[in-house]
């Protein structure tokens, strides 16, 4: 039973009861005891351009892989670069000498994402911690983006290690030729012809699960090889679905990055333990969010569907104000820009007011609180942001329903970019909900 609004203490006064200080490392200590006993620990992002989001992340998968023995980062990224980044991370031969020359790889839009200066931090960290073991952490992307790039990455695999298998690649590469890398435009056409490609992608697919080819520079190199062919079979799924407009792409998406988190899992052993790291619209669950009045679910929400939410913790991100990294509209150039002050009726304008200051709050803690139950905005910046259109960029949360914990910054700065060259060939992928 909860307690009724007339004996209930204003949502400020719970608020600071509530809160935990955040300035260091040493105050993380009570999250990590909630988080050290889970199998799968999902680390959001308010905006996918502010340092501080990064770096907090960084500090707590450190401390779960040190001390707790957690096997991977899997992050909102294409697999085929971030497995440059695995290989670099394990000093596979022909890894890289540095991780900032193999961060800078990166070239699909938002290149900022990932080519930054704190993920190079964290890339030699994890490198130096994995040096001199036999299993290191490894370091791996969930997303759905890179058909063209994963379709190179296994010709190129079976072209060196298994070339019975190089004619079936090339079928598959010659039947999306046609459409010079733009994956619109191949949607488009299956659209008005209802001819497309996916019979050759999953032939593709079965041929390499079958005859698992073995790598002598890669001990990963079968499974990397089989996941960009699933990654081939989804994105030709994706783009097609995409065009139609609706819910569909977005959940084929989320869809496709839970099949690869349950894929490295056992890839990391019987009793593995993995980190993801994903904006809040993909970790919080969306059934505490107005997305699910959209038929819309996501990751977050199915790993606690099929793990249990015993085994899943899902923390959450937010900030009051700042500055941020993004574009003005797809595929635009990067800019720093200002992140207003959130408004007061919002979860990050209820805590400015409450804590003026960083907070940690556990929110299994909030026992029969029923604020933290009721839905705020709750603020989502994605790569496409408008600091004039700031008012539409909050996300109905039920917040201690959509995460397990979360971490409020009362003031961040932009993320610092290796300022790499972007590629605006790629097809722009739903937004939802920032994107205009």
């Amino acid at each position: 039973m909860t307690a009724s609004s007339k004996d209930r203490a204003p949502l400020p006064d719970q608020l600071r009861d509530l809160q935990r200080p955040l300035r260091e490392r040493a105050d993380l200590a009570p999250l990590i005891e909630k988080l050290a006993s889970a199998r799968i620990v999902m680390l959001g992002e308010a905006s996918h351009g502010t340092s501080e989001f990064y770096v907090w992340r960084a500090a707590i998968s450190r401390w779960l892989i040190e001390e707790h023995g957690f096997d991977f980062v899997a992050v909102e990224g294409d697999w085929p670069d971030c497995y440059r980044v695995n290989r670099y991370v394990k000093s596979y031969p022909q890894a890289g000498e540095h991780a900032e020359s193999v961060l800078r790889d990166f070239d699909r839009w938002p290149t900022w994402m990932w080519a930054n200066w704190e993920m190079v931090a964290f890339a030699e960290w994890l490198r130096n911690h994995n040096t001199g073991r036999e299993r290191g952490a490894g370091f791996y992307g969930l997303d759905v983006y890179s058909l063209w790039e994963s379709l190179e990455a296994i010709i190129g695999h079976v072209r060196r290690n298994d070339p019975q298998s190089l004619a079936l690649a090339e079928r598959v590469f010659n039947c999306f030729q046609p459409y010079g890398r733009d994956e619109q435009r191949y949607a488009r056409h299956t659209t008005a012809t209802h001819q497309d490609c996916a019979d050759e992608v999953v032939r593709l697919l079965l041929r390499l699960a079958h005859r698992r080819p073995r790598f002598d520079t890669d001990p990963e190199g079968d499974f990397d090889t089989e996941q960009n062919a699933h990654v081939m079979v989804n994105a030709e799924r994706y783009y097609r679905t995409m065009v139609l407009g609706g819910p569909g792409s977005w959940n084929l998406r989320d869809t496709h990055m839970m099949e690869t988190l349950n894929r490295l899992m056992p890839h990391h052993g019987p009793n593995s333990k993995g980190i993801v790291w994903a904006h809040n619209t993909h970790v919080g669950d969306a059934r505490a969010t107005d997305m699910r009045h959209e038929g819309m679910y996501n990751i977050g929400q199915l790993a606690r569907e099929e793990w249990g939410s015993g085994r899943v913790r899902l923390v959450g991100f937010g900030c009051h104000r700042g500055s941020v990294i993004a574009g003005r509209a797809w595929g635009s150039q990067q800019q720093k820009m200002p992140l207003p002050e959130a408004p007061a009726h919002s979860w990050e304008g209820a805590m400015h007011e409450a804590l003026g200051d960083d907070g940690l709050f556990l929110l299994d803690e909030t026992g029969e609180r029923d604020d933290f139950l009721q839905a705020r905005g709750h603020r989502a910046v994605g790569v496409v942001y408008n600091p004039e259109y700031e008012r539409f960029n909050y996300v109905p949360t039920e917040l201690a329903r959509r995460y397990d914990a979360f971490l409020y910054l009362e003031e961040t700065r932009a993320l610092h970019p290796l300022h790499v060259e972007t590629s605006a060939e790629a097809a722009p992928p739903d937004t939802f909900p920032w994107g205009f």
